[in-house]
């Protein structure tokens, strides 16, 4: 089974208390399987990042060390999310009222035939709308 991973389901598996059950499953999943993610989810990730250290949530040393772990995980980047953005992406936005950072998550679970990874209840929502298996906590 191939997954497309998103920012959500991301964090909820570096911080335990937003989702203890996501850990371990979802991980394990994607060390299994390998993931899939949008152009786009590597400056999620560091954007979520610098919002924790902010708000004090973590340190700059939890960041590296949590970027470190997710460089060793199968994880491929999509080429096309930029190609796609102002066609398919956009018409997913505007149909499901998803921001076009979500849409383009749903858009390439779509694509590839893919099980959408996400805590987003809006993205989860919507891809069960379009038939599209998802894995949420």
């Amino acid at each position: 089974m191939s997954f497309v991973l998103d920012a959500s389901m991301t964090m909820a598996c570096l911080f335990e208390d937003e989702s203890p059950k996501a850990t371990a499953e979802v991980l394990n999943q994607i060390v299994e399987s390998g993931v899939t993610v949008p152009a786009i989810w590597r400056l999620e990730i560091a954007n979520a990042f610098r919002t924790s250290v902010r708000r004090r949530r973590c340190t700059d040393d939890y960041v590296d060390e949590s970027l470190d772990n997710l460089r060793e995980l199968p994880i491929a980047t999509d080429l096309e999310t930029d190609s796609r953005a102002w066609e398919a992406t956009l018409e997913l936005s505007r149909i499901e009222n998803l921001t076009p950072y979500d849409a383009c998550y749903l858009e390439l679970a779509i694509r590839l035939g893919a099980t959408l990874a996400s805590c987003d209840a809006d993205l989860v929502a919507a891809a069960r709308r379009r038939g599209v298996d998802v894995l949420t906590v």
